[in-house]
């Protein structure tokens, strides 16, 4: 009750995590809702994650996203979007123009495998290819679009990389489970499309562990047994084993990370509980609807502006903060 829903990236990290690792700081990166971890490796301040979760008087962006639709120009991260794909073509676009002004940084986009059967997809690998644009698609394969198994979205045709050879794109397919080939395939791409030799799609293979979204039950339409069995394993387990394998790691230092990765969550979710919750009424002013959309407000919006504190005032004297 604390958050209207959120979605889960749980057997997912490694095709955000590793490969936002692989780009450098200031390239821009257009994620769709299952990235995260790109604002977490990237150093974004876990407490405005959760304030944004909450819609609550910390959140940056004041309770006019959806949560975990995130945004952070310091850390060039594109302002999420609920409709899919949208970040296909915009991530061209701004790499298009990057390339214009000869800057040398580069833009990447995540897109999940059953977006790709949107029109801004197919937009976004006609320009790409046209222009030459330092770009990287990438293309997340949960096998789950929703409640649809991906073959309902060309899957059983062929694979999502493949769709590369119909545009010139250079193509990847990639254990998106394997953090370490994520973040290889990830830097062979950006240093292509930083050489100017062109952009990448690239395909990762993974699977989501959890529902669509908390407001999502999966046991509809898939086993229950389906997590446990799925071959590629999950990507956590796979580099902590791999590392304690090589020697670089132990099961005692895991154990203490762990540890303490879970008490600063709680630590810092109480910090932002304070700042209120869902419907708690610890939120930004009722006038802040109006602001951030025009440099100056047009006399129609100051007339329903003035006209709703009014409405609220004589509803709620002195009662709320407007």
């Amino acid at each position: 009750g604390k958050t209207s829903f959120y979605m889960k990236c749980t057997g997912e990290e490694a095709t955000s995590v590793s490969a936002s690792m692989a780009l450098a700081a200031d390239d821009m990166v257009f994620p769709s809702y299952r990235q995260q971890g790109i604002l977490i490796q990237r150093g974004y301040p876990m407490i405005e994650m959760i304030n944004q979760i909450y819609s609550n008087k910390g959140d940056k962006l004041k309770g006019r996203q959806l949560p975990i639709m995130y945004s952070s120009r310091e850390h060039s991260f594109f302002t999420i979007s609920g409709n899919l794909a949208t970040q296909t073509p915009q991530a061209v676009g701004w790499a298009m123009a990057s390339a214009i002004k000869g800057d040398s940084r580069i833009a990447a986009t995540w897109v999940g495998e059953g977006s790709t059967a949107e029109g801004d997809f197919h937009s976004a690998c006609t320009f790409a290819t046209v222009y030459n644009a330092p770009v990287i698609l990438n293309v997340v394969n949960n096998q789950w679009a929703i409640s649809s198994f991906s073959g309902f979205a060309g899957a059983e045709r062929t694979t999502f990389a493949a769709r590369a050879l119909g545009y010139g794109l250079a193509g990847l397919r990639v254990d998106g489970n394997d953090p370490l080939a994520c973040y290889a395939a990830e830097q062979w791409a950006a240093n292509r499309a930083r050489a100017n030799a062109g952009p990448t799609l690239i395909e990762f293979f993974t699977y989501r562990a959890e529902g669509h979204s908390t407001s999502d039950d999966p046991s509809g339409y898939r086993s229950a047994q389906e997590r446990s069995e799925w071959p590629l394993g999950d990507p956590v387990m796979r580099l902590k084993n791999h590392l304690i394998a090589t020697g670089e790691w132990d099961e005692e230092r895991q154990e203490k990370m762990d540890l303490e990765a879970a008490e600063h969550v709680k630590k810092v979710t109480k910090e932002a509980e304070a700042n209120g919750i869902l419907g708690h009424g610890l939120h930004h002013p009722f006038r802040t609807m109006f602001e951030d959309v025009f440099e100056e407000l047009p006399w129609h919006l100051k007339e329903q502006s003035a006209q709703a504190i009014r409405e609220r005032e004589t509803k709620f004297p002195g009662g709320l903060d407007l």
